[in-house]
C-alpha cells in the first residue's frame, strides 16, 4: 500500500490512471486477497483512489474547487452567473445543477433563523451542484414568502437573475451582510448517496449554515454541504482602518 500511496502522491500515477487488478497486486506484493482488499479500502478512505463498478480502481482527481467567500454573489444584473458557476469555471470545470422549489411552512428551527413565526410560508429550494458531472455540493435554501412572494424572483431558478444578492436587489431589498457558521461532521445517508461518497471514500462533509440580512431582517437562510475533500474554503475578512485616536495602550 505504501508503494501505491507514494506513487500517487508523487504524481507517478496520474489522476484517472487505472490501478492493477487485485489479482495483479496480490502477485506483485505476495499478500493474501484479504490484505490487498484492505489496502485498497484504506486508499479509498484517504481519497486517493476511487472504485468504478465493473471497471476497477482508478487514481482519483484530488484537485479542489476554491470557494472565495469575500466575492460571493457580487451585485451583477441580468445574465449573471451563480457563485458556484464562477467557482467551477475558475477551476476549469463545467458547472451544472439540479433544483426544485416548493412552498412549505417554516419549521421552528428555520423560523428562528429567519426571524419569522413557525408555520409561516417559505420557499424551500433544494440544489445539487455538479462539476464535470461529479456531484460536489448540496444546498437547501429558505426564503420568506413575505419577502419574495408575488415578485419575479419568487422562484429562485425561474426569474431573470441568479444569485441571492442580485435577486434581492432586483426587488428593492438591499442585502448588507451575511453570516456563515462552518462545521465538519459525518455525512447523512442521504448526503452519502447524493454526493456519491461511497464510490470515492471518505464520509465527512463541510456543513455551512448561511443567513443573508437586509438590515435587521433575514431574507434567506441556507444549509450548504460540501464533500470534505473536494472544496477549499477561502475567507477574506476586512479589518477597520487604523486610527491613532483609537489606540489607548501603545508599548
Amino acid at each position: 500500500m505504501d508503494d501505491l500511496r507514494s506513487r500517487i502522491l508523487s504524481g507517478e500515477l496520474a489522476p484517472g490512471e487505472k490501478l492493477p487488478t487485485e489479482k495483479e497486486l496480490q502477485q506483485r506484493w505476495g499478500y493474501s486477497t484479504t490484505i490487498v482488499k484492505h489496502a485498497l479500502t484504506l486508499l479509498r478512505s484517504e481519497g486517493l483512489i476511487e472504485g468504478r463498478r465493473g471497471s476497477g480502481n482508478y487514481v482519483r482527481d484530488r484537485s479542489q474547487l476554491v470557494r472565495r467567500a469575500h466575492s460571493r454573489d457580487m451585485r451583477k444584473r441580468l445574465g449573471s452567473t451563480s457563485p458556484f458557476a464562477r467557482d467551477s469555471e475558475a477551476a476549469g470545470r463545467q458547472p451544472t445543477w439540479e433544483s426544485e422549489s416548493e412552498k412549505i411552512p417554516a419549521t421552528p428551527h428555520i423560523a428562528e433563523r429567519l426571524g419569522i413565526r413557525p408555520g409561516d410560508t417559505v420557499m424551500h429550494t433544494r440544489y445539487r451542484y455538479l462539476a464535470n458531472g461529479d456531484p460536489i455540493q448540496l444546498a437547501d435554501s429558505y426564503e420568506p414568502i413575505a419577502v419574495t412572494g408575488g415578485t419575479q424572483v419568487e422562484h429562485p431558478e425561474q426569474g431573470p437573475i441568479i444569485g441571492v444578492v442580485a435577486r434581492m436587489d432586483f426587488i428593492g431589498v438591499t442585502i448588507d451582510r451575511f453570516i456563515e457558521e462552518v462545521a465538519a461532521r459525518p455525512a447523512t445517508p442521504a448526503e452519502i448517496t447524493a454526493l456519491d461518497l461511497d464510490q470515492r471514500g471518505g464520509r465527512w462533509v463541510i456543513a455551512i449554515e448561511r443567513t443573508y440580512y437586509a438590515g435587521p431582517t433575514a431574507v434567506e437562510t441556507a444549509d450548504i454541504v460540501f464533500p470534505g475533500d473536494r472544496y477549499r474554503l477561502v475567507y477574506e475578512i476586512p479589518i477597520d482602518p487604523w486610527s491613532p485616536e483609537e489606540v489607548t495602550d501603545l508599548p
